[in-house]
């Protein structure tokens, strides 16, 4: 994923930049950033965040930062922000998004001469190639908009140059962008929880494809919202911090909302009244299950708690076998919880299965006498085509799709086999519920429906994107 931060202000902004910045580390995993523009011109220093902490890399260079205007951002994958010089001046950008369109816009570049790109990791940085498409067009705005035109995926911005900051939300505002002020001040952000410590109060949220300009004393929009949105609905399940609103609906209360919905899709089912307690997986299926405790009249527990003095971050190393070693690490039992008991457990999703697998034989090994999983999402059947979600692990990896492949002799059956197993009340879905069962170690497994999912959300279910549960765009 990815989040991004910004500063305009009549007063040096570099430590509103820098916390603000850092309050996303929970959106990105490999790299921060950030940009500063003032007397000195352009500022700027990029960090490997893997394993410290974003605010441990930036300690000595905020000595040297100063500027009245700043961006920052937490990246899953690459160096941001750029600096670039374009025909009419120079800036910074950074941006949030996949460009699906890589070679093609690539080749287009480079075969019209003019520019050349740094290899980032052996492959060219799309921050960079965005960058290289605002510069073609005659002035930032133009620029702006001439890249969303031009790539397909989804991609939010925030541009720097000497005068202002730009900010851009993806066409379809698969990614949220949000205006913050205070005195003196405004400010643009991923998450707008994150403004809130820094002083400044909700100002606005950017429609899609709207674009605006910032300056310290006004916010001026240049492209009016678009009407087509598509916001991800992943957003609320597990991706948003509980403080985050996005379109006027609050994390924490989504989550709530979720879990009772699935409290309220298993009245009836003899596996979960088997439950002594109901339990998250930590972080983010902790709220989930508050809303399933609270609408069941079951206790709520923690048997597990995510120890994160020294494992902090979500995501930790590339390296996948280190991945799920830490996963563990960052989970303790607490045995007396366990013990004897029949557990419901709720995480946010169910991807590949490997982790929540591990967590059911943790369970069972500290004495639990029956695990039942419950996930906040449908089973994910298709890889996301727009955000760093699913998308880094290949379609067959999808413990859905495994079950699906295994049943139908083929990893890629038409839409209407796949809509069947999409289906709840299909058999085929359970057929592949108690194949999960069986794959994961546990007792009993059960999804949250899509309608479910919707209506925990709220708001149009137009508006939001959900082509990892429905194929659908």
């Amino acid at each position: 994923m990815g989040g991004l931060f910004g500063v305009a202000s009549h007063d040096n902004c570099t430590y509103d930049v820098f916390f603000g910045t850092d309050y996303h580390s929970h959106l990105g995993t490999r790299r921060g950033g950030m940009c500063f523009y003032g007397e000195s011109g352009f500022q700027r220093s990029i960090h490997n965040i893997e394993n410290s902490p974003f605010r441990t890399k930036f300690e000595r260079d905020m000595a040297e930062f100063e500027g009245n205007m700043g961006i920052g951002c937490i990246s899953d994958m690459e160096p941001q922000p750029v600096l670039i010089c374009a025909k009419w001046g120079s800036f910074a950008v950074t941006t949030v998004g996949i460009i699906n369109n890589m070679a093609d816009l690539t080749d287009e570049i480079l075969q019209h001469g003019g520019h050349f790109f740094e290899l980032s990791g052996g492959r060219v940085n799309p921050t960079e190639l965005a960058a290289a498409l605002i510069a073609q067009k005659e002035n930032i705005v133009e620029g702006i908009r001439y890249a969303q035109q031009r790539i397909e995926g989804s991609m939010t911005i925030l541009a720097m140059t000497s005068e202002a900051i730009y900010a851009a939300r993806d066409r379809l505002g698969r990614t949220p962008m949000l205006i913050g002020h205070k005195e003196g001040a405004f400010c643009a952000s991923f998450e707008n929880f994150v403004y809130y410590n820094l002083g400044y109060t909700d100002y606005s949220e950017l429609g899609p494809g709207e674009i605006v300009r910032i300056t310290a004393d006004r916010v001026e929009s240049l492209a009016p919202p678009l009407e087509k949105c598509r916001i991800c609905a992943f957003l609320w399940t597990y991706y948003g911090y509980p403080n985050s609103t996005y379109e006027g609906v609050n994390v924490e209360e989504m989550r709530y909302r979720c879990g009772a919905i699935l409290a309220d899709n298993d009245v009836g089912d003899a596996c979960a009244g088997d439950a002594d307690c109901i339990a998250g997986v930590p972080d983010s299926g902790t709220a989930h299950a508050i809303g399933y405790a609270n609408r069941s009249g079951l206790p709520f527990s923690r048997p597990l708690i995510k120890y994160t003095p020294t494992w902090p971050r979500s995501f930790m190393p590339q390296d996948q076998g280190m991945r799920d070693r830490i996963a563990r690490m960052k989970l303790v039992p607490v045995d007396s919880l366990i013990r004897g008991r029949h557990l419901l457990l709720i995480d946010d999703s169910i991807v590949r299965g490997t982790q929540i697998r591990s967590t059911i034989r943790y369970l069972y090994d500290h004495g639990a006498r029956s695990v039942h999983i419950r996930s906040a999402c449908p089973p994910i059947v298709y890889g996301c085509k727009y955000l760093n979600f699913s998308r880094s692990n290949a379609i067959t990896e999808l413990i859905a799709r495994r079950v699906i492949k295994e049943r139908e002799g083929t990893e890629f059956p038409p839409l209407e086999v796949l809509d069947r197993y999409a289906d709840p009340v299909s058999d085929d879905y359970q057929a592949m519920l108690d194949r999960m069962a069986e794959m994961l170690g546990v007792d009993s497994v059960r999804f949250q429906t899509l309608d479910g999912l919707v209506r925990s959300i709220g708001i149009d279910p137009d508006r939001l994107c959900t082509y990892c549960w429905s194929g659908r765009e």
